[in-house]
């Protein structure tokens, strides 16, 4: 089998060794093709992207996220030389682990598995893919996942640490240490290879990008309170706080201008196909630009020869790293703090609690048949209550409304 150019046979090696059934793909396009094919994948399409899943056909799910993400990332990683299937499978799976109702989802579960290690999204895509989805069994009998190579699991491990107090993001959990260990032999420490800087940075251009477009096409937000100067200073603010707390506000006020100024930033939005088109103008451009800085700044100190892995490190212009945060802040004024919203993000709270509670008292009898084999053979309570985490963590924002009025009556 052929290995691509740059990478070696540590990057290509799986952790159960399978025969080759053709030499005309790579590893990592097998691997890619692995991921698409994943249930995993399938369930995102109803999993809350920052707008509910379901609720408008417009707005983003996690699975049209994802397939961005990934298409962002093959072309900013082919550009530096990556391999363009390896980079483009860090897009596709880095969110399969997220659970339903998006971030609200993710920190109730984690209040709620505190006393079993957290729960993480980026630690519980690991666990998918190297046990959760059905492709590869070891030679004991227990499931490798989809027994991704060392590459494409290295990719897309975000966090590449253990949990610790005071920091929410981390990459494993304790009783995945194993499998952690070995994708990441021979890594530099917490350094994450630079095929996983290039998905990171994708993910944050997408959605800085596409919740603005989101939230304009949904009447959320008008265009012209963008560059409002009370607005624009509630923004800023934002953007500081949660993105970039070492970043003046005279700075991000200065990105703000920046986008407010560029020649083709939508003058107004009125649903019409003139005005979708210069969103959408709009939106083109700006996933342009924060690539296109991220490549020529990197090429700019580390070379324009093909770069992989630890070759190289990301370089992102700081005032791209700016406008990216105010563009995020969109979102999270009009979208995520909405009035109404907490309400909502409440009662999601309240199903997931409660769904977990349900599960824990039936003792497994009601978990998907995929799951019960694991739950029967847990020897502690721990083991177990995984189990149930794992279960309500897999559903989709719809799946868990139906769960929750099946068990929780």
């Amino acid at each position: 089998m052929a290995i691509p150019t740059g990478y070696n046979e540590h990057d290509v090696a799986r952790p159960v060794t399978e025969p080759v059934k053709e030499n005309i793909r790579s590893a990592f396009a097998r691997d890619r093709a692995r991921v698409l094919h994943s249930a995993a994948l399938r369930r995102l399409a109803a999993k809350t992207q920052v707008q509910l899943a379901g609720v408008a056909d417009f707005p983003r799910t996690r699975l049209t996220h994802t397939l961005e993400v990934a298409q962002i990332s093959r072309e900013l990683g082919e550009a530096l030389g990556c391999d363009a299937d390896l980079v483009e499978v860090a897009g596709l799976a880095h969110d399969l682990g997220h659970p339903p109702f998006g971030h609200n989802g993710e920190e109730e579960l984690n209040t709620l598995a505190d006393s079993i290690g957290g729960f993480e999204g980026n630690a519980q895509t690991l666990r998918v893919v190297s046990r959760l989805e059905a492709k590869v069994f070891t030679e004991s009998g227990e499931s490798a996942g989809l027994n991704l190579t060392r590459g494409s699991l290295d990719a897309s491990c975000k966090y590449p640490w253990a949990r610790t107090p005071g920091n929410p993001k981390f990459g494993y959990y304790e009783d995945d240490a194993e499998v952690f260990a070995w994708l990441r032999e021979g890594a530099p420490g917490t350094t994450t290879c630079l095929e996983e800087q290039v998905m990171d940075w994708s993910d944050d251009v997408a959605y800085s990008v596409h919740d603005f477009e989101d939230a304009v096409h949904s009447g959320l937000v008008s265009i012209l309170e963008f560059g409002d100067l009370n607005i624009t200073d509630e923004l800023c603010e934002i953007a500081q706080h949660r993105y970039l707390p070492d970043i003046s506000i005279p700075q991000l006020q200065e990105a703000v201008l920046r986008l407010r100024n560029l020649d083709y930033f939508p003058s107004s939005f009125d649903g019409s196909m003139r005005s979708m088109v210069m969103l959408k103008k709009f939106t083109s451009h700006l996933i342009g630009r924060f690539s296109v800085s991220a490549q020529i700044a990197t090429q700019q100190q580390f070379g324009d020869q093909p770069l992989t892995r630890y070759d190289a490190s990301l370089i992102v212009p700081q005032e791209v790293r700016d406008e990216v945060a105010v563009m995020k802040s969109v979102a999270v004024k009009w979208v995520m703090n909405r009035p109404g919203a907490d309400r909502a993000y409440a009662r999601q709270r309240e199903v997931i609690a409660e769904l977990v509670h349900a599960l824990v008292l039936d003792e497994g009898r009601s978990l998907e048949r995929w799951l019960k084999p694991t739950f029967e053979e847990a020897t502690t309570d721990a083991e177990r209550f995984r189990v149930i985490i794992d279960q309500v963590a897999s559903l989709t924002d719809v799946s868990i409304e139906q769960w929750h009025s099946q068990f929780c009556r």
